[in-house]
């Protein structure tokens, strides 16, 4: 097969998976974007025949969405904020450090993360429980505090990193504390952001764990609102899956935003040499 021929197909099969992708973002789109007598026509139409722009104020308007952008801000940052740094720590202790038991420690680390979230939610919800800390960030944050991907993440980049530098640095007077954030961190912003897009995508859709740990409209969610909506709606759903829709697509944009700004850092960091 001539490479015309070959570079041909793969532009068509490129071209075909992204439609394959795209299209349900899509179909969410429009549909938020219909009446509710055009969503039950018997023939679905692939573009409305009036733009209600209209819905996402009446999505918007149908919950307490503002309450729980808020709370879905907070959590987000939360985590965000300290899985970044207690990974940045971790993984450097694993990467440069010498203490007894490393390699066992970091096994442990590994072992996390084939333990599915169903295993620990019952010894987890019952420390919340007694600690007081039910329907409050605390639960929202504090569990995923920490990510055993980003450590393994962080470490093997930190690994690659020449202990030369990190000598000099110590030779010019910089602690270790400064080594960590000055030298190395801005070395491994890369990774640094593919980890921080991972946790923020993972913060931000996440539903089992707020709607276990919430019980009030004062702490919920944006995903968590969403189902409620979706439930006070139940056997109209046909009536108002076009406001449904406008509130997931409210959702996801931000998603789709720091995707599309940050996508280069994630391929910088999947391709890095010690992935290879």
């Amino acid at each position: 097969m001539s490479k015309p021929v070959w570079k041909t197909i793969r532009i068509i099969a490129a071209i075909l998976v992204t439609l394959i992708m795209v299209f349900p973002v899509y179909w969410m789109f429009i549909t938020s974007l219909k009446t509710s007598s055009e969503l039950r026509l018997a023939m679905p139409t692939f573009w409305p025949d009036k733009f209600m722009w209209g819905n996402y104020v009446d999505a918007f308007n149908a919950a307490p969405f503002g309450r729980y952008a808020i709370n879905t801000v907070i959590q987000t940052a939360g985590i965000l904020f300290l899985q970044i740094n207690l990974g940045i720590m971790a993984a450097y202790a694993f990467a440069k450090g010498n203490f007894p038991g490393r390699e066992k420690l970091f096994l442990l680390v590994l072992a996390a993360l084939i333990v599915p979230d169903q295993v620990t939610f019952v010894p987890v919800y019952v420390m919340m429980s007694n600690l007081g800390w039910i329907n409050s960030f605390y639960a929202l944050i504090i569990p995923h505090a920490a990510s055993a991907y980003s450590i393994f993440l962080l470490r093997q980049t930190f690994k690659s990193i020449n202990n030369d530098v990190i000598e000099a640095a110590k030779v010019d007077g910089a602690s270790r504390m400064q080594v960590l954030y000055r030298i190395l961190t801005p070395m491994a912003f890369p990774t640094i952001a593919t980890m921080g897009i991972l946790s923020f995508i993972s913060s931000w859709n996440s539903y089992f764990w707020p709607l276990i740990m919430t019980n009030t409209n004062n702490m919920r969610v944006l995903t968590v609102g969403i189902a409620m909506m979706r439930d006070s709606v139940a056997g109209d759903e046909a009536l108002n899956f076009h406001l449904i829709m406008a509130a997931s697509m409210m959702i996801i944009l931000p998603i789709v935003l720091i995707f599309i700004f940050a996508q280069k850092h994630i391929v910088t960091a999947m391709s890095n040499s010690t992935f290879k």
